[in-house]
């Protein structure tokens, strides 16, 4: 299990930026940061977070990056929590 995801997830920040893209499918930088009243830098450093936890995809478009929601991550969790409360037969 990568220990990303558990770093991603454990700031409210990060949990309401994947809110607001499980909600919008695709936004930019700028969009996310209508959201939130912290600086710049700090969104910047939230977004790399889930980035490097495979949470959330980037696509640069001209001079913009887009943030999308990678579900995938998700359901691979989803399986391996679902592992450890299945009971093994003897």
């Amino acid at each position: 299990m990568n220990d990303s995801f558990f770093k991603a997830i454990a700031d409210n920040n990060r949990r309401r930026i994947l809110q607001l893209l499980k909600t919008n499918e695709v936004m930019s930088a700028g969009e996310i940061a209508e959201h939130f009243d912290i600086s710049k830098p700090s969104l910047s450093d939230h977004l790399k977070i889930l980035r490097n936890a495979d949470l959330v995809a980037a696509e640069k478009k001209g001079q913009y990056i887009y943030y999308s929601l990678n579900t995938s991550v998700f359901q691979d969790m989803i399986s391996w929590i679902m592992t450890l409360t299945k009971k093994e037969e003897k």
